[in-house]
């Protein structure tokens, strides 16, 4: 008999999921949220954060491949936005693509960003809201200031389905909820 995964469940958007707990390193666990293919919660995710955006002047909507493709996508239906989503790997259609690198929680491994050449006019001077599907520990989101920086726009807010880990370190961040990092002195 196969054991059964230890999850962590959470409301999101007015949907309760149940989270598979991941161990990323000894003695550390993380709640692994994959909206991949979850339309309904991607798309109560997206009216929420629409609501919660409406009073953020923006333009466009920028994302890192790929998890949270589908929020982005959704959220520019939700609020007639246009998105960019910056790749994770460099195509010869990308032109003078700008880079940063980064280091995911759930990889553990140096990852590149890259903002493709047409993209460029499309955020050059603009204000854009940076978006993912979760922020843990923030290396992602940093990669995506220094994008943004060389790109010339201008970050007006950080959005999220959830964030993760120490709330405190992400207040400034507007998300649906937040989850906790499980080590194994945490009760869950």
């Amino acid at each position: 008999m196969s054991k059964q995964p230890e999850t962590y469940g959470i409301e999101i958007a007015g949907l309760h999921r149940e989270l598979k707990l991941f161990q990323v390193k000894p003695g550390l666990r993380i709640a692994i949220l994959n909206i991949l293919g979850d339309t309904h919660l991607v798309q109560a995710s997206a009216s929420a954060l629409a609501k919660k955006l409406e009073v953020v002047d923006f333009n466009v909507l920028v994302t890192a491949e790929a998890k949270s493709i589908p929020i982005a996508h959704a959220l520019s239906v939700a609020t007639g936005k246009p998105y960019v989503v910056l790749r994770k790997s460099y195509k010869l259609y990308m032109g003078d693509a700008l880079k940063s690198e980064t280091r995911s929680i759930t990889t553990g491994e140096p990852q590149t960003l890259l903002l493709d050449e047409k993209d460029r006019e499309l955020i050059k001077y603009k204000k854009v809201v940076l978006l993912d599907d979760v922020i843990s520990t923030g290396s992602t989101l940093q990669g995506m200031h220094e994008i943004m920086e060389k790109a010339s726009a201008t970050v007006v807010a950080e959005a999220a389905i959830l964030t993760e880990g120490e709330p405190a370190k992400w207040s400034q961040v507007i998300s649906l909820g937040h989850i906790p990092l499980f080590t194994d002195e945490t009760p869950h």
